[in-house]
């Protein structure tokens, strides 16, 4: 039996079949109102009970469970809480409360290329992400030719990474990502890397890890719900409001913008 407790994030493992498991999750962030110039202005604007800033909810009390292998969407209009939940699960932010526990490893793709040096080239920069990533020289080694030909930049390698255009580096960082070894992906708009034929490698990509892997996709394409998710969840205001099928999901999305 899972305990809950106030705003834990844990990792497991066990033989069950749920991936992650969420609740009572909470999450809020402070915004300043004002300034206070100096010790002695915030002093007398606490005794005045001038905080300073006020709270913002971005998450509400979420309680949902992610089964091993579901593909599933997370959906909602900008500042409903879905990026922030994605990043709540990634770790990255810790909750006021509630518990995230989650049964496997985790690999987030939410800032992709985070750690590439501009100065070093395509090639020294390969081997300093997978280096971060978790991998050995012998294993960047035995999947270098793989990174380059998926990111079809061959004739950049040993270029600085400076002169690079944007999307070049997205595609080299997303190349290098794919190869990280993961029981559970978090996906925060990835799939709009690059061209439209890379864009379409990549949703192959994706295609071929349904069913394999557990993977939560935080996206606004009602069409990539439809295409790679067995289930969705719509949030609303830091709140569920609704879970299930994600075409019945895509509908409901759309529905709040008329």
């Amino acid at each position: 039996m899972l305990k809950h407790k106030i705003g834990t994030r844990k990792e497991i493992v066990t033989n069950g079949d749920i991936a992650i498991h969420v609740s009572d999750l909470h999450k809020s962030f402070k915004l300043p109102t004002e300034k206070a110039f100096g010790l002695k202005q915030a002093f007398f604007n606490r005794l005045r009970g001038i905080k300073g800033f006020k709270e913002q909810k971005v998450l509400n009390g979420l309680n949902f469970d992610i089964k091993k292998g579901e593909f599933i969407g997370i959906v909602g209009r900008n500042g409903s809480g879905k990026s922030t939940l994605l990043k709540t699960l990634a770790g990255i932010y810790y909750p006021q409360k509630g518990e995230i526990i989650i049964d496997g490893n985790l690999i987030p793709f939410i800032e992709l290329g985070v750690g590439f040096n501009p100065e070093l080239t395509g090639r020294e920069n390969v081997y300093l992400n997978g280096a971060m990533l978790g991998f050995s020289n012998k294993e960047i080694n035995d999947m270098y030719e793989k990174i380059w030909d998926f990111a079809e930049l061959k004739d950049f390698q040993d270029q600085k990474l400076k002169n690079y255009s944007s999307g070049m580096q997205v595609r080299l960082a997303f190349s290098i990502a794919i190869r990280a070894r993961g029981d559970i992906l978090l996906l925060d708009e990835v799939l709009a890397v690059g061209d439209a034929a890379f864009q379409q490698k990549c949703n192959d990509y994706f295609a071929s890890l349904k069913g394999k892997q557990t993977v939560i996709l935080v996206t606004h394409s009602m069409e990539n719900v439809v295409k790679f998710c067995n289930r969705a969840i719509l949030i609303e205001d830091g709140k569920i409001k609704h879970d299930g099928n994600p075409k019945k999901i895509a509908e409901a999305y759309r529905k709040l913008w008329n």
